[in-house]
């Protein structure tokens, strides 16, 4: 899937913006601070309900409105290889019209889907589908697939475990269809049981429900990072990146099970009004040479393997569901030499689909490795124009 269609209102710097999306390479140009970074937020919340910068999205509001506003139109991209979509766009101009648009998805061999989002400062984000209200972030990630490589991916590496299980658990939901209801499940049990642990109630009562479903999370965790192996070894030699393991940590010591280790650690529990041990505390573990990556590695080399996790983890996903989900590149030269930018450039331009990319400038040299953009855009003073 590709999005079509982006309109938005009151993102950031940027008032008002109207894009018709080619289904392939699209470059976003203008200076620092023009708005660029902006508009790709806008389409990751499209299919994260959330902004990759960060995990309030209130603060995307521009601060002079009470809310945004985030539309997009997402179509069903032919297979691989098929070029209608690419000649029917290619033949189009800004001004074409809805009727043109809607020609283009049923020439793309599958129904559109639209998204329309709102976030205030007072009521928090709402979203539909299709015109449906949306229960679950989950299901913006079903519509539109959408994965970022920004500046500052290097905290896939280098920050705490938050980062990298939401990572891995964006995959697992792909794959495994009832991982969201599990974990929804799992986090209700976890809160009554901290309750109890704070209230002085009998926090043992959650115990089964949450050894059960805590080992259906670890068991469908652990699938996908076995199923991850040969694509992240490959991605790590496709971008010359250091030679890096990727393990995991379930949330709780090996070999005990978690059963065994709440009845252990209940007096700790009930000390901290928490619960110590669980899938809530996974983390996926990269290791250079038997130690942690993040103590040991660079600035740019924790870029290089925070793109190699997003680039493996988006080739996996190709493989899987037949079509990579689509690719943000915001400043991909950023941190990393020119070697280094280069594979990536390359590697990024042979995963195919769509790729919405900002630079300075479009004659950047990062850029060659995709060749030339099937649209281009340029964003001044928060305006957006198609050149």
């Amino acid at each position: 899937m590709s999005l079509a269609e982006l309109r938005l209102a009151d993102v950031r710097c940027l008032v008002e913006a109207e894009l018709r999306l080619h289904p392939r390479f699209n470059l976003i140009t203008g200076a620092n601070g023009s708005g660029k970074t902006s508009l790709l937020e806008a389409v990751y919340l499209l299919g994260r309900g959330r902004s990759f910068r960060s995990r309030h999205t209130e603060q995307l509001i521009r601060h002079t409105a009470p809310q945004l506003r985030v539309f997009g139109r997402i179509r069903r991209d032919p297979v691989q290889g098929d070029s209608t979509i690419h000649d029917a766009d290619a033949t189009a101009d800004e001004t074409a019209t809805d009727q043109n648009l809607v020609l283009a998805d049923e020439l793309a061999s599958g129904p559109a889907h639209s998204i329309a989002l709102s976030c205030s400062r007072t009521n928090g984000l709402a979203a539909q589908i299709d015109g449906s209200a949306m229960h679950s972030l989950a299901e913006l990630s079903e519509a539109f697939p959408v994965q970022a490589l920004d500046p500052g991916i290097h905290r896939l590496v280098e920050e705490g475990p938050v980062q990298r299980r939401r990572w891995l658990d964006w995959a697992v939901f792909h794959v495994e269809p009832n991982f969201v209801s599990h974990w929804q499940s799992y986090g209700r049990a976890l809160r009554q049981r901290n309750a109890a642990l704070k209230s002085g109630a009998d926090a043992t009562l959650w115990d089964g429900e949450l050894v059960r479903l805590g080992d259906l999370l670890n068991s469908a965790r652990v699938r996908l990072i076995e199923a991850l192996q040969p694509y992240w070894t490959a991605t790590l030699l496709t971008l010359d990146a250091l030679p890096t393991s990727m393990g995991y940590y379930q949330g709780w010591t090996h070999p005990q099970n978690l059963a065994a280790m709440l009845a252990e650690d209940l007096p700790r529990d009930r000390e901290r009004g928490s619960t110590l041990h669980g899938p809530h505390r996974f983390d996926v573990l990269l290791r250079v040479g038997g130690r942690a990556a993040r103590d040991i590695v660079s600035r740019g080399q924790q870029k290089l393997l925070g793109a190699a996790m997003a680039l493996a983890m988006a080739r996996y996903i190709a493989q899987i569901v037949g079509r990579p989900p689509t690719l943000l590149l915001d400043d991909p030269a950023a941190e990393l030499d020119a070697k280094h930018t280069q594979a990536l450039m390359s590697a990024v331009g042979e995963l195919g689909g769509q790729r919405i990319v900002t630079a300075l400038r479009p004659e950047e040299a990062s850029l060659r490795a995709l060749g030339l953009p099937d649209r281009v855009f340029h964003v001044e003073h928060g305006e957006v124009k198609r050149l």
